[in-house]
């Protein structure tokens, strides 16, 4: 597994990372790493590699475009010395352009996206041991549909940077394009976005197998 023993893995992201954890930083007691695929991850983790004593802490934030993980990363990424991050981010680049178009000053389009991402990487790959770029989705079958079609193009432009650094790489819309052959979205996210615990689950089964997580038997 990529996480060596003693590692400090950092998981950022928007509100399908955040989901109630902690502040300042999201971990400790009383769910303090919140409840979503991160504490999945958290908990599978101590379960499989229970000598391992690996660090998990959620620095989500709802709401939270490219453009605001670049203006906090210091703080909220580098100033924890992580030796690990992970980063799943993307969603409200994309959504923002759809539920608020007028509000042309919030929208984070693709150039600046991808851009933004490069910023993210090139500032933390040299004091850290690696990333995992995780992609933004939209649980709409038809790829056709404009918000979904423009998901697939962010999701592209991740795995754009992730190619040009070797780092490891999820796709989360593979993953729930394969869980839409058999249930409704509904049955996973109300608004195609939040998913439910068994959304998180599927998101945390999908970082586990990128970072070579060997599943008890």
């Amino acid at each position: 597994m990529l996480l060596e023993n003693g590692s400090k893995l950092v998981m950022i992201g928007d509100s399908v990372t955040d989901c109630e954890r902690a502040r300042p930083v999201g971990e400790g007691l009383f769910e303090g790493i919140g409840r979503s695929y991160v504490s999945v991850v958290a908990g599978l983790l101590d379960f499989a590699y229970p000598d391992a004593r690996l660090r998990v802490v959620n620095m989500g934030t709802s709401g939270d475009t490219t453009r605001n993980l670049v203006a906090r990363w210091q703080t909220d990424v580098l100033d924890l010395a992580p030796d690990w991050v992970s980063v799943m981010i993307g969603i409200n680049d994309v959504w923002r352009q759809f539920d608020s178009p007028l509000l042309t000053e919030q929208h984070v389009l693709l150039d600046e996206y991808e851009k933004n991402l490069e910023t993210l990487v090139s500032s933390t790959l040299p004091h850290t041991k690696g990333m995992i770029l995780i992609s933004p989705y939209y649980m709409e079958p038809n790829a056709a549909d404009p918000m979904r079609a423009a998901m697939d193009r962010y999701g592209a432009a991740m795995a754009r940077v992730a190619a040009a650094h070797k780092l490891p790489f999820v796709d989360t819309q593979a993953v729930f394009n394969e869980k839409l052959r058999h249930v409704h979205a509904n049955a996973i996210a109300w608004d195609r976005v939040h998913p439910n615990s068994k959304g998180h689950i599927l998101l945390a089964a999908a970082f586990l197998n990128a970072v070579g997580f060997e599943w008890p038997k």
